[in-house]
């Protein structure tokens, strides 16, 4: 693949991802899982293991620039012929319905808005438009990418003019006593405020997914030891600020006693066209559920560019079925992974947008995000001569701090997600065996796939 991608695509890249449908559908959900302002503190906390992860990312990114991301990090940290096989495996196997599930979110929060302009709109109608705006993601997809570098830069721009436009209107018309109107027994520190505190924690996790996103596409960055940790350095800084104006700017003009709890309030749904037409009247709040809905797609349209690399990568290397390591014969990109891809999201979407994000978060916690810093970790002692372009700054400690966030996250999961993300797990180590039985690998011999 064509090394393409430069600092200002590949941040753009990220913060499309990340500032997709999430703040704009979100921010009912965060309030609700504590019921009031100091469900904040979720997302402060979410921050924190974002930027200690985000070290995580850039290290393991600038050593190892190709695509794939987690694939091949946890491939090498835990043993090319070992136990990195399994860990590489079941990257891809949760992936497969993690990535979708991703995507699948945006296509939620797009249906979401759109319900503000068509009035009444009905479940069917819901799932035929997610199917329609899934197909009309993979044509877009369906080219170079040279041209996919243009979009992308084209789909931040709409991006940025929208949460600024939040943020400026926000800071103009904020109220501090409806912002910070806390219900009694607020900052009670009991069992309940932490349980509550990780569900708002998740949610703030599910704002901020994509920081990584160019490591997907590793092998189409140019410069990757210099513009793979820039980029996810900056994208996530610059994202927090934004997060930071777009939660303020809501809670501090319309009440959050209006649209807490979330499944009480259908206007929870489309609340910053709620919040543009309590200050200017229906006519704007129409024209800015646009930009929403730009905002939206830009998003699913970087989740899909780079988690269609991973399926790519992982049969490339001789961990999936050969059929996703195709490249199109004259445009030079995986494009079976994107149409499965693409096909899964569609039919992901027509779920609801809770049970899709504590879906896709439990599933990675384990696997991806706590295997990655441990593999950091493997890593550092194994392999101490691994060219290192950017280093983690005060290493072990954001390492530290980031596992032991997931692990918060994942313990005060509801107990049924909770077996869920095990289930499937489980389900993948079987898999594994079986297949690995079938191809006379480890651990039942010695046989590496091709790399």
């Amino acid at each position: 693949m064509v090394r393409r991608f430069g600092l200002l695509p590949a941040t753009a890249l990220n913060m499309t991802n990340m500032m997709g449908a999430g703040p704009f559908i979100t921010i009912p959900l965060l309030m609700s899982a504590l019921g009031g302002p100091q469900a904040m503190l979720g997302w402060l906390v979410a921050l924190v293991i974002v930027i200690c992860d985000g070290m995580v990312w850039s290290e393991l990114g600038a050593a190892m620039p190709g695509s794939g991301g987690s694939f091949q990090y946890l491939r090498e940290a835990f043993g090319r012929a070992t136990f990195g096989r399994l860990m590489a495996f079941l990257f891809v196997w949760q992936f497969v319905l993690s990535g979708p599930l991703e995507i699948a979110s945006g296509y939620i929060g797009f249906a979401a808005y759109a319900g503000y302009i068509w009035k009444g709109l009905t479940r069917t109608e819901s799932i035929a438009l997610i199917t329609a705006l899934g197909v009309l993601n993979i044509v877009l997809l369906y080219r170079r990418i040279d041209s996919i570098a243009t979009i992308t830069v084209s789909l931040w721009i709409g991006t940025l003019i929208t949460v600024l436009t939040v943020i400026v209107t926000g800071a103009t018309h904020f109220d501090p006593s409806i912002a910070f109107d806390f219900p009694p027994g607020a900052f009670n520190f009991s069992l309940g405020f932490f349980i509550g505190l990780g569900a708002a924690s998740r949610i703030g996790i599910y704002d901020y997914l994509g920081y990584y996103d160019v490591c997907y596409i590793g092998d189409e960055v140019r410069d990757p030891g210099r513009v793979i940790p820039r980029s996810i350095l900056i994208s996530t800084a610059a994202v927090a600020l934004i997060y930071l104006g777009i939660n303020l700017s809501i809670i501090g003009v319309i009440p959050w006693r209006e649209f807490v709890p979330a499944s009480d309030h259908l206007e929870s749904g489309f609340i910053v066209s709620i919040f543009m037409q309590k200050i200017f009247g229906e006519r704007v709040a129409m024209i800015f559920t646009l930009l929403v809905l730009w905002t939206a797609f830009g998003s699913v349209f970087a989740l899909l560019l780079g988690y269609s690399r991973v399926l790519f990568a992982a049969a490339d290397s001789g961990y999936f079925f050969r059929a996703f390591g195709r490249l199109h014969p004259t445009k030079d990109f995986p494009y079976i992974s994107l149409l499965v891809l693409g096909a899964i999201s569609i039919v992901a979407g027509f779920f609801s947008l809770g049970t899709v994000i504590d879906a896709l978060i439990v599933t990675r916690i384990l696997v991806q995000f706590m295997g990655q810093v441990v593999g950091l970790m493997l890593l550092r002692r194994h392999a101490p001569d691994m060219p290192r372009p950017y280093r983690m700054w005060l290493y072990p400690l954001p390492a530290l701090i980031a596992l032991l966030g997931w692990i918060f996250l994942f313990v005060t999961t509801e107990l049924r997600v909770i077996l869920f993300g095990v289930g499937v797990l489980a389900l993948g180590c079987v898999a594994f065996l079986i297949w690995s039985r079938r191809i006379q690998s480890w651990p039942f011999g010695m046989e590496t796939a091709a790399s």
